[in-house]
């Protein structure tokens, strides 16, 4: 939730949050999750909604089949929102957040919502069944999500690929170099700056490519808050102007 704001901050965006749940973690891993119930999810995105023009959903973390559930409920009220879902599905040390009945959720429910979806490889392996990233991106199209940006953090290349996906192919495929280290909060920094870019109008094809650069600095300047992963500067423009 931090690196979201903190993103949408830095793109002059102002978040509403709806907080999904609560978790026990640190730079290295999640320890312990704590979904909020679906009333209380559905409350406070109502209260929200009701009050404040939104232009764009971004969701992160779900945790739970019911969760997934109760964003469904919300979003099929706003079939005209764009909506950016990075489907955490595990931690950064490995926790295991998404079990096989929330992925049908997701699967079967969420994805035909999804205007930009950002998983990373392992991630779209999960939710198609398919090892290769070309079958993964394709099967993620099926299911009905727009476009899918799966990135390549996780493969064992000397830079890092990034593949756009739409319109049953792949569209991009993005290069950067492979920065040293690993950090906390990247996926999150991604898909906020997709959602923000959006938020102010960028077509989906832009939107990720200038996402990407967004998130490549703040990684680039990130900094350590703990023991174990760096925090991305996602102000890191600050620094440069001054």
């Amino acid at each position: 939730m931090q690196a979201d704001i903190e993103t949408l901050i830095s793109h002059q965006c102002h978040s509403v949050s709806v907080i999904t749940a609560l978790t026990e973690q640190d730079t290295r891993n999640v320890h312990k999750i704590v979904p909020q119930s679906s009333e209380n999810i559905i409350n406070q995105a109502t209260c929200i909604l009701a009050d404040i023009p939104v232009d764009v959903f971004k969701i992160g973390l779900i945790g739970h089949h019911e969760t997934a559930l109760a964003i469904y409920a919300i979003l099929k009220q706003y079939p005209t929102i764009p909506v950016v879902f990075d489907p955490v599905l595990a931690a950064g040390g490995g926790a295991d957040l998404a079990n096989e009945r929330l992925l049908s959720v997701i699967v079967d429910l969420l994805l035909p919502c999804i205007t930009v979806l950002t998983p990373n490889s392992e991630e779209a392996r999960k939710l198609t069944g398919c090892t290769d990233i070309d079958a993964c991106g394709k099967s993620l199209l099926a299911k009905g999500c727009q476009y899918a940006l799966i990135t390549g953090g996780h493969e064992a290349t000397e830079d890092i690929e990034n593949i756009l996906f739409h319109d049953n192919r792949r569209l991009e495929t993005y290069s950067w170099a492979r920065l040293v280290g690993e950090f906390h909060g990247s996926g999150c920094t991604l898909a906020s700056s997709i959602a923000a870019l959006l938020a102010h109008g960028l077509e989906p094809t832009q939107a990720v490519m200038e996402a990407q650069e967004y998130t490549w600095n703040s990684l680039n300047s990130a900094y350590p808050t703990g023991h174990w992963q760096a925090n991305p500067n996602r102000l890191f423009w600050i620094e440069d102007e001054a």
